[in-house]
């Protein structure tokens, strides 16, 4: 079953149990972000990746170009450890994470959270792949991905006690969109992938063809 056929699965779950108005105020909060333009404003193939300082799971700073010096890096943003459509997608990527690292590249989650959830989320889906803290979204923005969260849609994630301020320690409703990138060794975007709609996602082995290219430029 591909990620997509995954995820449309739990949809479909989910619509037959959501709360009333919940599927409509989710769809036209995506709705409304596609129309918004941003997407179209954020990084894209050939833009340079902006400098990054993360947090791994232990308060320890990570650097994208630490990152980048032992070959090309795939980032993943995600929502964080309360999104299920996450979390199929993390356990996809978890999948093909020896593949990746064959082909010479490093991958990294990122989100929001604090390190007590990334924790939480890297043991409850298995991973072998470390999950990063991008404080109140500070890359996120500089990659042109993170937005503001409408007002109609906030009170569905408060009764799911999804409490984006707590979770994130800023006092902002705000996530990323949920987006794929591969960083080329120098700094250069080679894949972007970004969706407003949260339940959409591109298939893991998108990744190999551009993988498969870099590492061919390496080696020539």
């Amino acid at each position: 079953m591909s990620l997509q056929e995954q995820l449309d699965a739990f949809k479909e779950q989910f619509k037959k149990q959501a709360p009333e108005g919940a599927i409509e105020a989710f769809a036209r909060s995506s709705q409304e972000l596609a129309d918004s333009g941003q997407v179209e404003k954020s990084l894209k193939v050939g833009d340079k990746a902006p400098r990054a300082v993360l947090l791994d799971p232990n308060g320890d700073e990570v650097t994208l170009e630490e990152l980048l010096a032992k070959g090309p890096v795939v980032l993943t943003f995600y929502r964080g450890v309360w999104c299920p459509y996450c979390n199929i997608d993390l356990k996809a990527l978890e999948a093909v994470a020896d593949d990746i690292r064959a082909k010479g590249a490093t991958l990294v989650a990122i989100s929001m959270q604090g390190a007590a959830d990334s924790r939480k989320s890297q043991r409850d889906n298995k991973l072998s792949y470390p999950i990063l803290t991008d404080k109140a979204g500070e890359l996120a923005d500089k990659f042109g991905i993170r937005w503001t969260l409408q007002p109609y849609v906030v009170d569905f994630h408060k009764m799911f006690n999804v409490i984006l301020p707590t979770i994130h320690g800023d006092d902002k409703w705000n996530l990323p969109m949920p987006a794929r990138y591969v960083i080329d060794t120098d700094g250069t975007i080679a894949y972007a992938e970004v969706n407003p709609d949260y339940t959409r996602r591109p298939e893991p082995s998108d990744l190999f063809p551009v993988l498969d290219k870099l590492q061919q430029t390496t080696i020539a």
